[in-house]
């Protein structure tokens, strides 16, 4: 019980998560922010997250809710895995710090709230279309794009399954 403790405390509330990144703040700690539906965690995610680590000290996940209008463009039986079960997951690995949900179809009112100092995408991003790209670079802060890990998706294990 006292290792799930351990992963659930790594899962925020945005009001939570602001008074922790001031404590990483004052530390001098680098932060990392990333984001995703990370609706079935998988060999792709794990290799992209843990790249995305490697870019500072804290790696901040953000999230799609539940109640996202994000998951609308991915079918109407997504997500497979509700937010809770997803945020256990995402916070069992070692090398995310934080796990935080956002209710809106993109994560940019979360970034403006996280100031990352490493706002991280996959390659398949143009820069133009990284959400928070230009709020990022206006703090002084850099956008990273990570080679994703070919055959891997959330989409083709669902594909299998059926």
């Amino acid at each position: 019980m006292e290792n799930i403790n351990i992963v659930k405390s790594k899962i925020y509330n945005w009001e939570s998560l602001i008074e922790q990144i001031e404590m990483w703040r004052s530390e001098n700690k680098k932060i990392i922010f990333t984001n995703g539906c990370f609706d079935i965690l998988h060999r792709g995610h794990v290799e992209y997250l843990s790249k995305a680590a490697d870019f500072g000290d804290i790696l901040i996940v953000g999230m799609n809710s539940d109640n996202s209008p994000y998951w609308s463009t991915k079918g109407p039986n997504r997500p497979i895995n509700n937010q809770d079960t997803r945020s256990i997951v995402l916070s069992s690995l070692f090398f995310v710090d934080a796990v935080v949900h956002f209710t809106e179809e993109t994560p940019l009112e979360l970034i403006k709230i996280v100031k990352p100092d490493v706002l991280v995408k996959g390659k398949d991003y143009k820069d133009e279309d990284i959400i928070g790209y230009s709020i990022v670079k206006e703090n002084g802060g850099e956008v990273k794009t990570i080679e994703l890990s070919e055959g891997y998706s959330t989409t083709n294990i669902i594909e299998k399954l059926l």
